[in-house]
C-alpha cells in the first residue's frame, strides 16, 4: 500500500475521526426514515438494533459535538499564532456561527429535519465568550449543562423505546408529506427546535474546546499515555452503561417499570458523551501510531472529514432521495439492517467521492462557503485546506 506525507499544517487524528464520525451519523440516522423497524427476518433486526443503540444512538452526536468544540479550539489558537486579538476572534466566531445557523435552517427545511449544525451554530453564538473562558470555568459549565442534557435525551429515548415495544417507531416515515412543496412548508417552522438542542451540545462542546488547548489530537504523539487511559476507560464505562439499554431495545429483556427505564435511558445518554469522547481518544491514539505517512485508506478517510460539513449535508440529500413519497419511497420496503447497510454505502461513496475531491484539488463547497463568509472582507482568508466544521 502505498503512502504518502498527511497535508501541510493540518493534524491526521482530527481528520480521521471527522470522517471516520460520518459512518456513526449514517448509521444513527438511516432507521429514523423507515416506517417499521421490524419488517426483515427476526434475528437481523435485533442484532441491529443492538448495534444501533449501543455504537450509534447518542454516541455519534457526542463524538460530532466534541469535535465541533475541538475545531473552535483549533481556530482559535490558529487566530492568536497569527496576532489576532480577542475582538477578532469574537467577531470571526459569531460571523462563523452565523452561518452555520443559516445553513442548518436551510438544511432542515430543504432535506431533511435531523439537523445539528444550526444547534452548534446558535450553542457557539450564544456563547461565544466560552471559547476564551478558563479551564475551570469550562469544567464547571460543561458538569453543569451536563444534567439538563442527559435528562432531555433519556425523555428522547424513554419515548423511543415506549414506541418501538409498541411497535410504533418513533420515525419522520409518519410525518413525511406527499409532495416537495409541501414537505418544505411543514419544515419551516421546524428550525425554532434547535433552540431546545443547545443545551444538549454545550458540554461535549466545552470539553472540545478544553481539549484543544492541550493538543490532544493535534500532537497525538505527545498524549499516548492521556489517550490510551481516555480511550480504554471512556469506551469501557460506555459499554457498560449502554449496554442494558441496547438489550432492552434488542428485545433480549423488557421492564414494565417507568424508573428502571428512565435509569437505563439516563445511563445510556450519559455515557454515550463518554464514548463519543473516548472513540476521538482511540482516534487519535491510531494517528500516533500511524505517524506522518498513512496509506490510502486513512488518506481518503481523513479526506472525508476535512469536508465533514459537506458530506453531512451530502447524506441528508440522499435520505431524501430515497425515503420520501415524492421521490424513490424506500420507507415500506428496506428493512432496519437494509437501512445499515445503505448507510454502509453512502459511506463509501462519500470516502470515494472525497478522496477524488482531494486528489483533484477540490475543497468541499460548504466549508469553503462557511471560510470566505467567516472572515471580515477586508482580511485574507488564511490558506488552509479544509475546515475546522
Amino acid at each position: 500500500m502505498t503512502t504518502e506525507p498527511a497535508p501541510a499544517g493540518r493534524s491526521l487524528a482530527p481528520d480521521l475521526a471527522r470522517g471516520l464520525m460520518l459512518l456513526l451519523i449514517a448509521l444513527a440516522h438511516a432507521p429514523g426514515f423507515l416506517s417499521s423497524w421490524r419488517s426483515g427476518t427476526p434475528w437481523l433486526d435485533d442484532v441491529t438494533l443492538l448495534v444501533k443503540s449501543l455504537v450509534a444512538d447518542n454516541q455519534a452526536r457526542a463524538m460530532f459535538v466534541f469535535l465541533f468544540g475541538y475545531g473552535m479550539g483549533q481556530l482559535a489558537h490558529r487566530h492568536h499564532a497569527r496576532g489576532g486579538d480577542w475582538p477578532g476572534l469574537r467577531t470571526l466566531l459569531r460571523r462563523r456561527s452565523i452561518w452555520l445557523v443559516l445553513i442548518g435552517f436551510a438544511h432542515t427545511i430543504l432535506l431533511v429535519p435531523i439537523d445539528i449544525v444550526a444547534i452548534y451554530g446558535l450553542a457557539l453564538l450564544l456563547f461565544t465568550p466560552l471559547v476564551r473562558a478558563t479551564d475551570k470555568t469550562l469544567g464547571w459549565t460543561a458538569a453543569l449543562t451536563l444534567v439538563p442534557a442527559t435528562l432531555l435525551l433519556a425523555w428522547q429515548s424513554v419515548n423511543a423505546q415506549l414506541g418501538l415495544e409498541a411497535g410504533t417507531p418513533v420515525t419522520f416515515a409518519q410525518f413525511m408529506e406527499p409532495n416537495y412543496g409541501a414537505h418544505v412548508l411543514a419544515n419551516a417552522t421546524k428550525p425554532a427546535q434547535a433552540v431546545l438542542g443547545v443545551v444538549m451540545v454545550l458540554p461535549g462542546m466545552l470539553l472540545g474546546i478544553w481539549a484543544a488547548r492541550r493538543g490532544f489530537l493535534d500532537r497525538p504523539a505527545e498524549h499516548r499515555s492521556t489517550l490510551r487511559r481516555a480511550a480504554l476507560g471512556l469506551l469501557t464505562l460506555a459499554l457498560i452503561g449502554r449496554l442494558p439499554a441496547a438489550l432492552l431495545a434488542a428485545g433480549v429483556w423488557h421492564t414494565d417499570s417507568t424508573s428502571l427505564q428512565w435509569t437505563v435511558a439516563v445511563a445510556h445518554d450519559l455515557t454515550g458523551f463518554a464514548g463519543g469522547i473516548g472513540l476521538a481518544a482511540a482516534v487519535g491514539l491510531a494517528s500516533a501510531r500511524i505517524g506522518t505517512r498513512p496509506g490510502r485508506l486513512t488518506t481518503a478517510l481523513a479526506a472525508l472529514g476535512q469536508r465533514s460539513l459537506t458530506f453531512y449535508l451530502f447524506q441528508s440529500a440522499v435520505w431524501l432521495a430515497l425515503f420520501y413519497p415524492f421521490t424513490f419511497d424506500l420507507r415500506d420496503e428496506v428493512s432496519l439492517a437494509g437501512s445499515y447497510g445503505i448507510a454502509a454505502a453512502i459511506f463509501a461513496v462519500s470516502v470515494l467521492l472525497a478522496e477524488w475531491m482531494r486528489r483533484t484539488g477540490q475543497r468541499g463547497p460548504m466549508e469553503v462557503l462557511v471560510r470566505r463568509m467567516s472572515y471580515p472582507r477586508t482580511t485574507p482568508v488564511p490558506s488552509r485546506q479544509g475546515s475546522a466544521s
